[in-house]
């Protein structure tokens, strides 16, 4: 398959004109290159209005926006059916700005994008309070890619997209050489220079290290003291960073279920990566999916992400847990849905029944369980 000429045909999930309501603003958030700005270009080929699209690096455009003058805001706008702000946490207003603009002209309709969550909801916080409607893009999806190719071809190149990810860029190329190059950028130039914007941030050699720890441990129970004695900062950095991290769309966190305070471990945190490529690269390890020995792991978070894809996309919005009783038993996904539980176990090969889920099923009466595996691993992920 050659990406390289037919990678712009992908049909990403999030349907633009869907989702624009008249006097309402569009918050898309999501990784940075993950094909924000493609998917707003290519919604814009095909606008039938008067549109404008701004970036929010331009200095004399964000020095407009952040003197929210509503007259200068009618000189600008007023007439346009839509506002674009690409990368709109770079201004300092901006929620303030765009609440003029949406409240005072008339059936205007404004899309914001943004690569770091912390930034862009401070920025539109309280000012958009009933004016907006937030959706998150990901890195490509395993259904995203049925727009290109058939079930069995997705599925057989499901080694390769554990080691390299599915960032669109990263999809483009070839050889691994390529792939590898792309995904180092993607690590120095983009998502840690997000994180290390911020003043929280003093020290880029420990974030660094810290996002290697936390990749080194995906599937795993990870504790933040034990983060700070090998970091040697003290616990409330560590969770002050990680929050950086999951706001700017590198990783996300898994609670314990605990239900049966005396059985079930509920205050230890599990965190994934939003993409695979992004976390082989953090260890510095792309090597083929067959000689690692990190191969649970990887499997683990690669469902995690998909079913988070899946579900976002279709409007589904569970609360996510995992399961672990003090002796040992464990599950690695619950989804809570409508008062339900509905318990995940993923094998990356074919398996029994797991002995885990007898006690899960025992302890509530309102769930169920399945063991998922690479060979159906599809109908888990597909939407």
């Amino acid at each position: 398959m050659i990406y390289n000429s037919i990678m712009k045909e992908i049909k990403r999930s999030i349907y633009i004109p869907k989702e624009l309501k008249k006097n309402k603003v569009l918050v898309i958030y999501g990784p940075r290159q993950v094909g924000k700005t493609t998917t707003l270009r290519s919604f814009l080929k095909d606008f039938k209005g008067e549109y404008k699209y701004y970036v929010g690096d331009d200095s004399k455009f964000a020095n407009a926006m952040n003197r929210c003058d509503l007259d200068e805001f009618r000189l600008m706008f007023e007439g346009l059916d839509l506002l674009v702000i690409d990368e709109a946490q770079k201004i300092t207003n901006i929620g303030r700005a765009v609440k003029l603009i949406v409240d005072n002209i008339e059936d205007i309709q404004v899309i914001l994008t943004g690569s770091s969550s912390l930034d862009l909801a401070n920025r539109t916080g309280e000012s958009l309070t009933g004016r907006k409607h937030v959706v998150t893009m990901y890195p490509v999806s395993q259904t995203e890619m049925l727009s290109l190719d058939s079930q069995w071809e997705v599925e057989n190149r499901l080694p390769e997209t554990l080691v390299y990810g599915s960032y669109p860029a990263v999809l483009m190329k070839k050889t691994h050489d390529e792939k590898s190059e792309l995904l180092r950028e993607l690590v120095d130039s983009y998502l840690l220079k997000d994180i290390l914007a911020f003043d929280l941030v003093k020290n880029s050699n420990t974030v660094r290290k810290l996002l290697q720890l936390l990749a080194f441990q995906v599937g795993s129970e990870v504790s933040l003291n034990e983060l700070g004695n090998s970091l040697d900062v003290d616990k409330n950095t560590v969770a002050r960073y990680i929050d950086l991290l999951e706001k700017s769309f590198v990783i996300f966190t898994l609670g314990g279920l605990s239900r049966n305070l005396r059985k079930e471990v509920s205050k230890s945190r599990k965190y994934y990566f939003y993409d695979l490529g992004i976390r082989n690269t953090v260890i510095s390890n792309l090597n083929p999916i067959d000689v690692r020995d990190d191969v649970g792991g990887i499997w683990e978070n690669f469902l995690m992400i998909e079913r988070m894809k899946r579900n976002r996309y279709t409007s589904v919005y569970p609360n996510y847990y995992f399961w672990r009783t003090y002796d040992g038993k464990e599950i690695d996904l619950i989804e809570e849905i409508g008062g339900r539980l509905y318990g995940y176990e993923f094998k990356w090969s074919k398996s029994k029944k797991n002995s885990n889920s007898k006690e899960f099923l025992n302890t509530y009466d309102n769930a169920s369980f399945e063991i998922v595996t690479k060979e159906k691993y599809f109908d888990f992920v597909r939407y």
